[in-house]
């Protein structure tokens, strides 16, 4: 593993999900420079300053607002800007107006970097992730989407809960769009290498077996229910972002669930979809095929055909 010097990050949009993130990595201690850039230029430098009067708490970093020509020089760019999902609005909801605002940023963001990865998190992620490698002309492997990182760490936590085991020895994936037609991969979830269903049956400690459907539910439904209470997704979301960014700087390989175009997996292509992929410094290094059971596969045919119904109807 070796360890890549990252030294700026680059991040469009501070708004909850921006300046979390940019909170995120401050104490995160992975750059070196934090720039932020928004439309509303008094909320980035707001955001910066109160993010810099705690400065003395964590490592050394440079954070500080800027307009688009400050992407200059960064590593890596991550886009949180767009409309945010109201109550009662799906993802896909959100696509059309945010498709117009990703043409206006990702010509900017290419004006002056080009050796960059983009990383997209703005809301339908597989959408825009899709619409920003149109855009952009950027190799696939610097167009990454945070993808069903965030579904996969709320899986994993849902059936930790349930079986009363600590959520980093719990093993499952999300996969397919971030959003209603995701796919909970059961056929490989696991236990310490045991599989969900066998280690319920031994582990004695509820009379209820794993209600698979609610756990799904759950995670499918986890952003209607946060944002109708409290109006806005951001923690849990910026530590997902953290964990790729961490990936990219330390060039882990390691495997998470980002949102990637596919070429060809499980016969799918032309649609950006989360897989489990290996990232690295150069961003996505391969999208892998792992055994799916028969419905999986189906399930997630049906998500990349939903996704590529929307992307017919744009305007790229």
């Amino acid at each position: 593993m070796n360890e890549k010097s990252i030294n700026k990050v680059t991040i469009i949009g501070a708004g909850f999900v921006g300046s979390t993130t940019a909170y995120t990595l401050m104490i995160s201690g992975l750059v070196s420079e934090i720039a932020i850039i928004d439309i509303n230029t008094d909320k980035a430098e707001g955001e910066v300053m109160d993010l810099n009067h705690g400065i003395s708490f964590v490592s050394p970093v440079r954070i500080h607002t800027g307009t688009y020509e400050d992407c200059r020089d960064s590593d890596i760019v991550i886009i949180t800007a767009g409309a945010n999902q109201k109550p009662g609005e799906t993802r896909l909801d959100l696509v059309k107006k945010n498709v117009q605002v990703f043409k206006s940023i990702i010509s900017q963001i290419t004006k002056y970097c080009q050796n960059s990865i983009l990383l997209v998190v703005t809301n339908p992620v597989d959408i825009l992730t899709y619409v920003t490698y149109k855009i952009s002309g950027f190799p696939k492997n610097k167009v990454i989407g945070s993808g069903t990182v965030l579904d996969t760490a709320r899986f994993r936590y849902l059936l930790a809960h349930h079986v009363g085991i600590d959520a980093r020895n719990v093993h499952g994936y999300i996969i397919g769009e971030h959003g209603d037609t995701e796919v909970t991969v059961w056929s490989s979830a696991n236990i310490a290498g045991i599989h969900a269903d066998e280690y319920c049956e031994k582990c004695h400690k509820c009379d209820e077996k794993i209600r698979k459907h609610k756990i799904f539910e759950d995670v499918k439904n986890a952003a209607y229910k946060i944002i109708e209470k409290k109006g806005a997704t951001y923690y849990a979301v910026a530590l997902a972002v953290k964990r790729i960014v961490e990936a990219i700087v330390r060039d882990e390989n390691s495997i998470l669930t980002v949102s990637g175009m596919l070429d060809g997996q499980y016969g799918i292509d032309d649609v950006c979809l989360s897989l489990p992929t290996i990232i690295n410094s150069k961003g996505i290094g391969t999208i892998l095929n792992i055994p799916l059971d028969n419905r999986e596969i189906d399930l997630l045919n049906k998500s990349a055909e939903t996704l590529k119904e929307v992307i017919k109807v744009l305007e790229i």
